[in-house]
């Protein structure tokens, strides 16, 4: 197969990089996929030269060579600046790097946030092929370690004027939620992600205890069912704006917090009583990819 009917993508994560090769006739047929490790605790060249380690490995294997690179990132750049920005790997705020990653592979590059990459995935060769195949808008949600968003329309992201489109993790609230990192207080992500889930918990009970522990422990812990209502209310309350806002045919939830399957019901009944509509037609579904999402959509970046 000609390397023209190639797609190549790297996802970068913060302890892992995957590169992945599809078939552009066939996004199920995987050419190549592997990871190595980060090692990101070694600074910001360092992150540069294991990227282009693994696309060397990933011409070398194939005896390809790559054209264009897509590429998910933590952050996202700065249409203005070309910096990058609102990474949790921090070694890669305020630095250039796409320009330098081009520099540094003598390739073209095209990237995009991590969330945008799922969304994308989910929305081309996901779970939303199985609902909903010619949706217009899909929208991507990572409830994890963090909040974020992604947006696609008509089969492409969205990355808006200032490069911050979906970023849904990082609007309030509620005050309950407390500081976030980026600076302000009852964002999202203070309140729904996993690790806010069990600070909550500790809150209210005294103890601590793992998210999996309070998600199996329901039926028999008062404050477990307590956090988790919570987590149904704020859900619903949170994903509303979404639909308010873009009114995305699906929207597809991904990370750990994603897994607790009443979301999916007591939570969309919850997202009911705050949308704007005489009836819920939006189609709230877990993905279908796992942790494959974010380097097929950025192999998918380069269509």
């Amino acid at each position: 197969m000609s390397a023209d009917n190639y797609l190549w993508g790297i996802d970068l994560g913060g302890t892992k990089i995957e590169g992945v090769i599809i078939d552009r006739n066939d996004f199920n047929k995987i050419i190549f996929r592997n990871r190595i490790d980060t090692e990101g605790d070694k600074g910001y060249d360092h992150v540069l030269s294991r990227i282009k380690i693994l696309v060397d490995l990933m011409e070398k294997e194939t005896g390809a060579q790559c054209e264009v690179l897509g590429i998910g990132t933590p952050g996202a750049i700065d249409p203005h600046t070309g910096l990058l920005k609102n990474s949790n790997s921090t070694s890669l705020n305020h630095k250039p790097f796409l320009e330098d990653l081009i520099s540094v592979l003598e390739k073209e590059v095209v990237i995009a946030n991590d969330a945008n990459c799922f969304a994308l995935a989910e929305a081309k060769l996901g779970s939303v092929q199985d609902i909903a195949p010619n949706a217009e808008v899909v929208f991507g949600v990572i409830m994890g370690t963090g909040v974020g968003g992604g947006v696609v329309v008509n089969g492409k992201v969205v990355k808006g004027f200032q490069g911050i489109a979906g970023e849904w993790g990082h609007n309030f609230l509620d005050t309950s939620g407390g500081p976030c990192y980026c600076g302000k207080s009852g964002c999202v992500e203070t309140i729904l992600s996993g690790p806010s889930l069990e600070r909550f918990y500790e809150s209210v009970s005294g103890s601590k205890k793992k998210l999996k522990n309070i998600v199996a422990d329901l039926a028999t812990d008062k404050y477990a069912k307590d956090t988790i209502d919570r987590l149904h209310h704020f859900f619903g309350i949170g994903i509303s704006t979404i639909i308010n806002t873009l009114d995305p045919e699906v929207i597809v939830i991904g990370g750990g917090v994603g897994n607790i399957t009443s979301i999916y019901t007591e939570g969309v009944e919850k997202a009911k009583e705050f949308t704007f509509n005489t009836r819920f037609d939006t189609h709230i579904i877990a993905p279908k990819l796992g942790d494959s999402a974010g380097v097929f959509g950025a192999a998918l970046l380069t269509l």
